[in-house]
């Protein structure tokens, strides 16, 4: 029998955590908005930030009365190297990418439901994404996020995405647990998976998966983000093709085999399951 994670946790370190990520998120933030944030009691809210500006986990300006992040958080978000070498090896392969098709290159990590950017390629003209390195978007209206969501094991998918309450961002953002699962199996059986202005509209995604814990040490996707005006009639394989051959030359750089994709004769957006 599975232990409940729940009963696993500490409900101290778990607020603890929370404000951290609060306030992380907001860059300050009142104790009032942090209180009805996170929904804390008066009653130990209190102490707990006066324990995490001890311990420099936050520090608090007593002139406006904000909280902010601390020296310690910086110091220990700066000794965490894990996605450093996927980062750097990758990076000059997605920018030549990136200038090849004149669109914008993203890698990113999962992390529950969410992307987590940790290298960015801007497409060097025209519009450019508001996206940057650290950002964290959810993964189930983001063609890199259905890609991550694909590697996982199908249960643990659909776990991850009935945990939380799915927004729908534009008419086209598919919310319906069931439905997502099924665009997850597809983007699993064509190694691929897309956004066709389900996270913003007038903005096409397709994404390749790149890594995955078996053979680079954690799950990472590759994408190719660019205006729904400038996609043509071959989308999206006019650009999943050189995608899934820069996905391929980072692996060899970096030493890991994946399973190599194996492109249908003709890639449409009905290639992958779809869901309406």
């Amino acid at each position: 029998m599975k232990e409940d994670r729940a009963s696993l946790t500490v409900k101290s370190a778990d607020r603890a955590l929370a404000v951290v990520e609060y306030v992380a998120g907001k860059g300050s933030a009142s104790f009032t908005e942090i209180l009805e944030g996170l929904h804390l009691p008066r009653s130990s809210a209190h102490g707990l930030l006066n324990t995490l500006c001890s311990a420099g986990w936050l520090d608090h300006n007593p002139a406006n009365r904000q909280y902010s992040l601390g020296l310690r958080a910086w110091q220990v978000g700066q000794m965490y190297t894990g996605h450093q070498t996927l980062a750097n090896v990758a990076k000059p392969v997605m920018d030549r990418l990136s200038a090849t098709l004149g669109e914008t290159v993203q890698l990113a990590l999962l992390d529950g439901v969410e992307n987590v950017y940790i290298a960015i390629s801007q497409a060097p003209t025209g519009m450019r994404l508001g996206s940057s390195v650290g950002m964290r978007l959810l993964a189930h209206a983001t063609g890199i996020g259905k890609a991550l969501l694909s590697m996982l094991e199908p249960s643990d998918a659909q776990e991850r995405l009935n945990s939380v309450a799915l927004p729908r961002l534009t008419a086209k953002t598919v919310t319906d647990v069931k439905a997502l699962t099924r665009l997850v199996a597809g983007a699993k059986a064509s190694g691929f998976a897309l956004d066709d202005e389900e996270y913003l509209d007038g903005c096409r995604c397709v994404a390749v998966p790149l890594t995955s814990e078996a053979g680079g040490g954690m799950n990472s996707a590759l994408s190719v983000t660019m205006p729904s005006a400038r996609t043509d009639e071959e989308w999206p394989g006019s650009m999943l093709r050189p995608l899934v051959a820069a996905a391929q030359e980072v692996r060899a750089l970096l030493g890991v085999r994946e399973p190599e994709i194996a492109l249908p004769a003709a890639v449409t957006p009905s290639s992958a399951v779809r869901s309406a």
